[in-house]
């Protein structure tokens, strides 16, 4: 099953690339529709067979690549990659169908779609180190087509700025496995049997800095971000939904799998340095948001902010922490692509996103008001409203974090509500007051077009009003992640007697439904 999630893309996208003779460009999409439905049908068939009380590898298969080189063709689904498998499943079918019908060079566009969806999911299921770096290179290549092709005015320059910085990301995530390989005395890849090493603390941290900085490239982590910017304006508006929903989130997938997994006492020696970081990040982009004219770039901006909170709860390194990471990760997935679409709505309805030009579209007669409160929904989840998914999330992350790091965890608040600044600011100019004459004749909105945006809301809601939905599908493996012989690997962990959760939590970490229970109590 777990083969099928990366093979019947990539055999949708060579279909596409080899269906003869001159096709219409509704044939590809059809195409390219029928295969991403299957594979969200198998993410469906996996809910009822994964078990999310194991936080051991499920569905596993392994089979000898190529041997000499120490390359195996290893899978594997645990509680942390299976919700972002799912939601890449998800927003690659919502990007195809936001797609316009009449795009140029349909048959090249839909392959790369596909590829690019088969090269994230299998970067999640790799359990062979080698096998990841080249699901996490294979990526690139569709992605940098899809911003230089069907890109705007910048295309050639943001594309070539993304490939050099992941090009980059790429070569020192390689250079730390290669390390952990060489350090192993064996040219064995697989990421099972290199956890349990044993390297002293100074090797880890050799080898662990070459990997952060790889993967700060990837999430981006200030000052490593300015690549970000530039391919989210210039990239589509269903390429930044797989950009922002799903890409970005192979770097802290990375961290959590990688980071922590291989190099734990490194990473916790390093944690209030990368906490501190995360501070510095959120803070930054935010007031970047601000600043900011391009609705876009605000979303931009607030990708990079609110990225950052998933790196500060990895640094705590509790079990309560990493599911909040994990949280954290679904949540931004799910509210960026939001607001991404509702953005490129307004963009093909009035042809721009300058927020000094657009004034009114909240207007029920002659306006966009169900785009305007869809997108006044997404701003409230961003802000962390309560009842939706932003809030449980961001609340998760520095209910854990506040008591090993007050502070950077109080510089990240200052950071969400920013937030709310930046966001009203965006909306109080653009969607309210009077309607320009400019703007009073605006094409109506299809229901094709409302379509994706309903489905999102629909799960920010739901997962904000019962989380548990999405915690339980990873608690097992946090709770795995962040112990080692029942004891938690955060060296500030004595802290946490200030919590109201150390009985309950910490005498029983063998017991991952504590959590559940806990967050059933409160919501």
């Amino acid at each position: 099953m777990l083969s099928a999630l990366i093979w019947l893309p990539l055999l949708g996208a060579l279909a596409i690339g080899l269906l003869p003779g001159k096709t219409e460009a509704n044939r590809f999409r059809s195409i390219a529709l029928v295969v991403a439905s299957i594979v969200l049908v198998v993410n469906l068939l996996l809910i009822f067979q994964f078990d999310p009380n194991s936080a051991q590898m499920q569905f596993v298969e392994n089979l000898p690549w190529i041997e000499w080189l120490g390359l195996n063709y290893h899978l594997g689904i645990d509680g942390l990659s299976f919700p972002l498998v799912f939601l890449n499943s998800l927003l690659t079918l919502i990007a195809i169908f936001a797609t316009n019908k009449n795009i140029e060079r349909s048959r090249l566009y839909y392959s790369m779609l596909l590829l690019l969806s088969a090269g994230a999911v299998g970067a999640f299921l790799a359990q062979d180190l080698l096998l990841f770096f080249l699901f996490y290179e294979v990526e690139i290549i569709p992605l940098y087509f899809l911003i230089a092709i069907w890109g705007g005015k910048r295309r050639a320059y943001a594309a070539m700025k993304f490939l050099l910085y992941t090009a980059l990301s790429g070569i020192l995530v390689l250079a730390s496995f290669l390390g952990v390989v060489w350090l192993s005395g064996d040219s064995n890849f697989d990421y099972e049997s290199l956890r349990g090493l044993g390297l002293p603390v100074a090797t880890q941290l050799l080898l662990l800095a070459p990997l952060l900085v790889g993967l700060f490239i990837k999430i981006p982590i200030f000052p490593f971000h300015t690549w970000l910017p530039d391919a989210h304006v210039e990239a589509s508006t269903p390429i930044s939904v797989l950009l922002a929903g799903v890409l970005l989130k192979l770097g802290t997938y990375g961290l959590l799998r990688f980071g922590v997994g291989l190099f734990p006492e490194g990473w916790a020696a390093i944690a209030p340095w990368m906490a501190t970081l995360a501070a510095i990040s959120a803070l930054y982009g935010a007031s970047c948001a601000i600043a900011q004219k391009d609705m876009k770039k605000v979303v931009a901006y607030s990708s990079i902010a609110h990225m950052a909170y998933i790196l500060i709860a990895a640094a705590a390194l509790t079990p309560l922490s990493l599911i909040a990471a994990v949280l954290q990760m679904i949540s931004h997935g799910l509210i960026s692509a939001l607001l991404f679409l509702v953005v490129g709505v307004v963009y093909k309805k009035t042809g721009t996103r300058d927020v000094d030009s657009l004034t009114g579209l909240l207007n029920p007669e002659r306006g966009l008001p169900i785009t305007g409160s869809i997108m006044i929904l997404g701003v409230m989840a961003s802000c962390g409203i309560p009842g939706m998914v932003g809030f449980i999330a961001e609340f998760l992350v520095f209910r854990s974090t506040f008591p090993i790091f007050p502070i950077q965890t109080l510089l990240c608040l200052v950071g969400t509500g920013l937030t709310a600044v930046y966001f009203l600011l965006v909306v109080n100019r653009v969607f309210f007051g009077r309607l320009t004459e400019k703007l009073e004749r605006l094409p109506q909105v299809k229901w094709s077009e409302r379509a994706p945006a309903f489905v999102l809301t629909a799960l920010i809601i739901a997962f904000g009003i019962q989380p548990n939905w999405m915690v339980r599908w990873s608690e097992a493996q946090t709770t795995s992640l962040a112990t080692i012989d029942g004891q938690i690997l955060s060296q500030n962990s004595q802290k946490l007697e200030i919590s109201e959760l150390k009985n309950n939590f910490t005498q029983n970490i063998s017991t991952p439904q504590i959590i559940s229970t806990e967050m059933s109590q409160r919501y």
